[in-house]
């Protein structure tokens, strides 16, 4: 890149990771801890979304306030969509007390309530999504219920694809 392009550079205050691998710099990824109440499914899709989408810029990770195991519908839907969170396992948040994120993004509104103080630089978001096993609750099919899974889903993938221009002062 000549000495204009690392001028116009500067002076862009969204630095793409391409850009940024233009010029001869690195850029360090986002650290990004996705909470839930079980990381059962909405944190582990949101994890897994930004493990198949986002590798290049996130680096992911979900945790529940009460671990509730991995749920089979959750797998089964993202596997539907090319992901495959089966090998994924429900984490407790205290597994990762001791590591520094950037943010903290609560997926659920119990979580939100209940997410601890993170110190340092993290930053904490709440995005809440649907519970899938709560709506499928009263549905009277399979796919129907599948539905729900599915719906809930396509919504944290669109959030996680936004990433980071969604997340405060990433613009």
């Amino acid at each position: 890149m000549g000495r204009r392009g690392k001028e116009k550079a500067k002076k862009n205050k969204r630095l793409t990771p391409e850009l940024l691998n233009s010029a001869g710099h690195s850029m360090r990824k986002l650290k990004i801890l996705f909470l839930c109440t079980g990381n059962s499914c909405r944190s582990q899709m949101a994890e897994g979304w930004a493990r198949f989408l986002k590798s290049d810029t996130i680096d992911p990770y979900s945790a529940g306030l009460v671990p509730a195991g991995l749920d089979p519908l959750a797998v089964r839907v993202m596997a539907e969509a090319g992901v495959d969170i089966s090998g994924g396992r429900s984490k407790h948040m205290d597994e990762f007390k001791n590591m520094e994120f950037d943010f903290v993004i609560t997926v659920c509104d119990e979580a939100d309530e209940a997410c601890p103080f993170f110190p340092g630089k993290t930053v904490r978001i709440h995005k809440s999504f649907a519970d899938p096993p709560k709506l499928a609750g009263s549905a009277r099919t399979e796919e129907e219920t599948l539905g729900h899974y599915r719906r809930v889903r396509d919504e944290i993938r669109m959030f996680v694809e936004g990433i980071p221009d969604n997340l405060p002062g990433r613009r």
